[in-house]
């Protein structure tokens, strides 16, 4: 039994610091769909941070896993609004609590809406506006529902990096 565990010992243990990695600190997400495009597109292989949040505050335009309770998946969109704002889409521009929200960022055309968010809701967009099924649609997420920042890509080979 001795010479059975000494064979395989190094193996269970490189398992066991897997799962724990996995659980625990990041883990890998593949894109589903073309509601994040033009930043990340369908079959894109990400690496998701799940530790991020437990440290630190999750911010306006971090690209989130969200666990969607509604269709039991998780989906990939964009944080726009915080806990107590109140956020407006006019013209395709952002305000917050009505003061105009500028970013680098590109995204497609937003219809005109408003929406205030509560205690601890976030309120979550797809970049691809116009095919993204999001808090338009699901309503706010609550932070446990947020289970990690998407941290880099990892396929396709040419576009690997820090998603932005």
């Amino acid at each position: 039994m001795k010479k059975f565990w000494n064979a395989i010992k190094d193996y269970v243990y490189i398992v066991i610091v897997v799962v724990l990695i996995r659980t625990f600190l990041v883990t890998p997400a593949l894109v589903d769909g073309d509601s994040m495009n033009d930043n990340l597109y369908n079959n894109d292989l990400v690496i998701i941070n799940k530790l991020v949040y437990r440290i630190s505050d999750i911010k306006r335009f971090d690209i989130v896993v969200v666990k969607n309770d509604f269709d039991k998946d998780k989906i990939i969109k964009r944080v726009i609004a915080l806990p107590n704002e109140t956020l407006i889409y006019r013209n395709n521009k952002l305000y917050i609590d009505g003061k105009e929200i500028k970013t680098d960022i590109k995204f497609k055309d937003t219809e005109d809406f408003e929406y205030t968010t509560k205690d601890g809701e976030y309120f979550v967009l797809g970049d691809n506006r116009p095919n993204s099924k999001d808090s338009r649609y699901l309503g706010p997420f609550k932070k446990d529902k947020i289970l990690g920042r998407v941290l880099i890509r990892l396929f396709p080979f040419n576009k690997i990096g820090k998603i932005k």
